[in-house]
């Protein structure tokens, strides 16, 4: 059943359907529930641990060529600039899962026009290798995007066209 990961202690995890993009034998993509970033996807095993030696070969071999399409469709279809991939894992009780991160360029915009994450310049020890760094983009989206009840406008489609998009693409093959 799509979205559907069941624990080690039987507790059930369902992703609300409106969500749910993709389902191989061995993960689970779904765009982020409370993210308002057009294209902010999760992708979870739907085999519950958090600990990818005790996945299978197979899911394990899964697992690189759906982030490599998911990271093109996201660019390629939605323009991202970039994609971050990302596997943080502190809240206990969920199955090991990945962030993928899209940053368009309006988003890298928003970044340098708020004046309150230039105090992140104040940490920096001498220049950095790129003019956006990774860590404070991610913060950048996960503040604004994911956990402010009024999360900047956004440019291009909605979530829910996005949702929509990316199932239509994965279901043809990508």
């Amino acid at each position: 059943m799509p979205g559907l990961i069941v624990s080690a202690m039987a507790t059930v995890y369902r992703i609300p359907e409106q969500f749910q993009i993709a389902e191989t034998d061995g993960w689970s993509v779904n765009h982020r529930i409370n993210s308002a970033l057009p294209g902010y996807l999760m992708i979870s095993s739907t085999t519950f641990t958090n600990d990818l030696s005790e996945l299978s070969l197979q899911s394990l071999s899964e697992l690189g060529p759906l982030l490599a399409k998911l990271q093109r469709l996201l660019k390629s279809t939605l323009g991202s600039e970039r994609v971050y991939i990302g596997r943080y894992g502190h809240t206990p009780g969920y199955p090991i899962h990945f962030h993928l991160i899209p940053i368009y360029g309006w988003v890298e915009d928003l970044f340098w026009s708020d004046a309150r994450y230039r105090l992140l310049d104040n940490f920096a020890v001498g220049p950095g290798e790129t003019a956006t760094d990774g860590a404070e983009m991610t913060l950048f989206v996960w503040r604004e995007f994911c956990e402010r009840p009024d999360p900047p406008p956004i440019v291009g489609p909605s979530v829910a066209d996005v949702i929509a998009l990316l199932r239509e693409k994965m279901s043809a093959g990508g």
